[in-house]
């Protein structure tokens, strides 16, 4: 486990980075937010995420 919001076990999605429960990777929603995506766009965009899990991500910048 990397933290409480996000997790890593090479049984999901080969051990990338991801959002708890989700197959989301920290890869993708920084990508996201590099391509200009605010905090509620990704909430928007995904709906299982919680304003935490973005802190979360955002914090890996």
């Amino acid at each position: 486990m990397i933290s409480s919001r996000i997790t890593g076990s090479h049984e999901v999605m080969l051990g990338k980075p991801v959002v708890r429960s989700t197959r989301l990777t920290v890869e993708l929603l920084l990508r996201k937010m590099s391509e200009g995506a605010m905090a509620a766009d990704l909430l928007r965009m995904y709906p299982q995420l919680e304003m935490a899990d973005v802190e979360a991500v955002a914090a890996k910048r």
